[in-house]
């Protein structure tokens, strides 16, 4: 497990609580607008140590509510240990994920160590390889969806809206899709608009221009056909 950067308060990666984000290092994939790159191409910054960070969750007690575990792909390194030690201090465990490792999602949830679930849906089964610029295994996709959708937890599905990608006809046979693997609608879905940060694998991402509020608004209200809850993030 390699956790390259703590930021020790966020009012925003875990709904409704106060937090802090544990970045861990590495990806299996190389989505171009990467909002993170610096945690998927070098490995060059320290490593924080585990006992760093249990000592300060120890000392924050009174002031965060919850602890994020983002990357990257945290499951390619995440230790079970590491989240019993979390849970030990009594912080609820929110992580996020591209949904690629459905085995080690399964037992995380059915070992009670995770809380929250938010996974990234990069596009349509058709074109999800496409989007992510590797070969990938959709039906670890698919197994991850299910999981997730069949558990007892609070989760989250959601989409980074880029415009070449992401039509109303893309947005719709997403939502058949997971549809059509679970049976029903799941709860939650975000449509989060991309932005512009000057920093991304591919470089030509720089002269993307940030999502309209116009289209987020359009491709809810397609989204709203397959999912139960779907809202806007800027």
């Amino acid at each position: 497990m390699n956790v390259k950067g703590i930021q020790k308060f966020t009012l925003l990666d875990y709904p409704g609580k106060i937090a802090c984000t544990l970045f861990l290092f590495g990806c299996n994939f190389r989505c171009g607008f990467c909002h993170n790159p610096e945690l998927v191409l070098k490995d060059i910054n320290p490593e924080i140590s585990k006992k760093e960070i249990l000592d300060f969750l120890k000392k924050r007690k009174n002031q965060i509510e919850g602890v994020c575990i983002t990357g990257g792909e945290p499951l390619l390194t995440l230790e079970k240990d590491f989240l019993v030690e979390i849970k030990k201090l009594g912080y609820p465990i929110k992580l996020d994920t591209n949904g690629t490792f459905p085995k080690k999602l399964k037992e995380f949830i059915d070992d009670e160590l995770i809380d929250y679930i938010a996974m990234d849906l990069k596009g349509s089964k058709e074109n999800y390889s496409k989007i992510v610029c590797m070969p990938i295994e959709i039906k670890n996709i698919e197994e991850s969806i299910k999981i997730i959708v069949n558990s007892n937890l609070d989760y989250e599905f959601r989409t980074t809206i880029i415009p070449k990608f992401h039509s109303k006809k893309e947005i719709e046979s997403l939502g058949k899709w997971v549809n059509n693997l679970v049976d029903k609608k799941p709860k939650n879905y975000f449509l989060q608009g991309f932005k512009n940060m000057g920093k991304f694998i591919d470089s030509s991402y720089k002269e993307e221009k940030d999502t309209s509020e116009e289209l987020l608004k359009e491709l809810k209200e397609t989204s709203k056909k397959y999912f139960e809850n779907v809202k806007i993030r800027i």
